[in-house]
């Protein structure tokens, strides 16, 4: 089950530290293109909590999770 997501967009620390997984990882699907869709907000990348959690239940229903 997939905790409370914040009202705001998350950042690649924030992705990491929901999904328990290192923040390298994050950056790794960013680059593969397999993670959840991201966005640049200038600089900075961030990552729509909806989205995310479309991407998990989508890995989940396809077994792949």
């Amino acid at each position: 089950m997939t905790p409370s997501l914040p009202g705001r967009y998350l950042t690649p620390d924030d992705l990491a530290a929901l999904l328990s997984v290192p923040l390298e990882t994050v950056y790794a699907w960013r680059k593969k293109r397999t993670g959840p869709p991201g966005f640049r907000v200038g600089k900075h990348l961030r990552y729509d909590p909806q989205a995310v959690h479309a991407w998990i239940e989508s890995r989940i229903s396809s077994g792949a999770a």
